[in-house]
């Protein structure tokens, strides 16, 4: 015997632009003893501008590839990078303050400008974002190459985030425009699937090139993976019916008239200044009392009540607001966003140090280094081929909760590891588990916040969902390199530069991820119970 109850995903006062439609969005719930799984069929109300049934099979296979390769070369060059860094610091003169900022950089930029791409793309057409996105990152991936100091190269990873975020959100719109059913649940289980798979890829090329040709053939490579993309999207990518019709000068009217500028702007200020400042205690803990620190702080703060009171004028007026205040009275949507901030976080720090841990501490070199990550790209990939199958059968709380709880035995195995522990029994257990939570929280993640907004805003739900994952990457780097620096500062081994002193600073790091991840499994344990089945199960 079953009850029926309605979830509301849409707040009950909508914005123009946000929330234009007729009545408000409703999940269906069927709980009974057993599954307590939603209807699936009424997660959307709205039909795609692009069916389904108009693209080939041969041109779904491509335009998946090309979205996976989006997130699959961003997430090669961070792992690329991420080895690398000891031969960046002595072959770009890096001061030991800026170390981190090859990594950090790139998410920084990308997470403060994608709400603000994600709203154009909406306005303009998602495929033409889609294009300036992969062209200028190809180029400032091809600047990395060739950068001669530490300043250029930090400048191109820089440029290269900001272009990450046109292709970001426009992938997103791309998937719900283009696909139904599996296979939408397939296209986003592909998308996240890239990240562990580039990542790892990125670990290994850049150990091998290291080693054995030079780490600027692996920008080269990128470059030349991203140009390939191109040539996939002119080919596969199809327009969707309303871009094919608007002229520049209604596409100029709605980036004039829809899109939230003066929200997107207190967002993006805020996020950069708090990032940033995240960013420079990397190098010196004592930067927060600097004068520029705490007027930076202050600013920043002072921003995010002025961001409230700002949607809130326009939500109430009936005017486009970039993320209506009310839309966080949806405990799922909350609940979604804060375990995608912490979860991203922990998971790019605990990668972040299992790098320092082996070459600093257990003096592996960094195509030793690469090959002890392959397991995590193994375990990434399945878990989300696990995901995509399994997403429109089993209550996604399940899949978020049992993925959250392996995860949280990652860092709890390194946690113990000492100089010269067997990497089977530490090194192995941390990349294994460490990616499982965040896999299985991407497909979920994803179709959550897209379903809270319509299609005509696919653009900027892409937009929510990677601002909150890669500011969740910046901040979490920043705070491990923080601590690990201090906790080894007043270690009680005299010199600070030895694999015992180090590994201090790194097993407090360890134990932070190993607390932000427990939080995780309890934000999602409470707050997505009652989300049950979010996938499509037909085409």
């Amino acid at each position: 015997m079953s009850s029926r109850t309605s979830i509301e995903l849409l707040p009950p006062r909508t914005s123009k632009l946000a929330f234009e439609q007729p009545a408000p969005v409703h999940l269906a719930a069927e709980s009974d003893a057993v599954t307590g799984s939603i209807h699936e069929n009424e997660l959307y109300q709205t039909r795609s501008n692009v069916s389904a049934a108009n693209v080939t099979k041969g041109k779904t296979t491509v335009i998946i590839a090309s979205i996976t390769m989006v997130t699959g070369v961003a997430s090669m060059l961070n792992g690329l990078v991420t080895v690398i860094l000891p031969t960046l610091q002595k072959d770009l003169d890096l001061s030991q303050g800026a170390l981190l900022w090859p990594v950090a950089i790139t998410a920084l930029t990308c997470g403060c400008t994608l709400l603000l791409s994600g709203s154009i793309a909406d306005a303009i057409g998602s495929k033409i974002m889609y294009l300036i996105g992969t062209f200028t990152q190809a180029a400032f991936v091809l600047g990395c190459g060739l950068a001669k100091n530490g300043t250029e190269m930090i400048l191109f990873r820089g440029l290269a985030g900001v272009s990450l975020s046109f292709c970001l959100p426009s992938a997103v719109s791309i998937i719900t425009a283009t696909f139904t059913g599996k296979q939408r649940n397939l296209a986003f289980a592909f998308m996240g699937g890239g990240q562990p798979f580039g990542f790892s890829l990125g670990l290994v090329l850049g150990g091998v090139l290291t080693e054995y040709v030079s780490w600027r053939a692996g920008f080269y490579i990128g470059a030349g993976i991203i140009g390939l993309n191109i040539l996939l999207i002119f080919w596969a990518l199809p327009s969707a019916s309303e871009e094919t019709v608007l002229t520049w000068a209604q596409r100029k009217q709605r980036i004039l008239t829809e899109i939230d500028w003066v929200g997107a702007g207190l967002a993006s200020t805020s996020l950069a200044m708090f990032s940033y400042v995240f960013a420079t205690l990397t190098g010196n803990t004592h930067n927060i009392r600097e004068a520029s620190s705490i007027a930076l702080l202050s600013i920043a703060g002072a921003l995010v009540p002025a961001f409230i009171f700002w949607v809130g004028r326009q939500e109430k007026l009936g005017m486009p607001a970039i993320i209506p205040n009310s839309l966080w009275r949806n405990q799922a949507f909350t609940t979604v966003c804060l375990t995608v901030f912490l979860n991203w976080g922990a998971f790019n720090a605990l990668e972040t140090i299992l790098t320092f841990y082996f070459q600093n501490v257990q003096d592996l070199s960094p195509l030793q280094t690469s090959i002890r990550f392959l397991p995590a790209a193994a375990a990434g990939l399945i878990a989300y081929m696990i995901v995509g199958s399994l997403i429109h059968r089993v209550p996604a709380n399940i899949l978020c909760n049992v993925g959250f709880i392996i995860s949280c035995g990652a860092p709890l195995a390194m946690a113990f590891a000492k100089p010269d522990s067997n990497y089977w029994s530490s090194g192995f257990i941390g990349n294994i588990l460490n990616p499982i939570g965040t896999d299985c929280s991407f497909t979920v993640a994803n179709l959550l916040i897209s379903s809270v907004f319509p299609p005509k805003t696919q653009g900027l739900a892409g937009g929510v969902f990677n601002t909150i994952s890669q500011i969740g990457k910046s901040v979490g780097v920043a705070l491990v390199a923080v601590i690990a620096s201090s906790v080894t500062a007043n270690s009680s081994y005299t010199d600070k530069t030895s694999p015992d002193a180090l590994l201090d600073g790194y097993r407090a790091t360890f134990w932070f991820c190993f607390a932000l991840c427990l939080t995780v499994f309890l934000l999602s344990l409470v707050g997505l119970r009652r989300i049950g089945n979010i996938g499509h199960k037909r085409d």
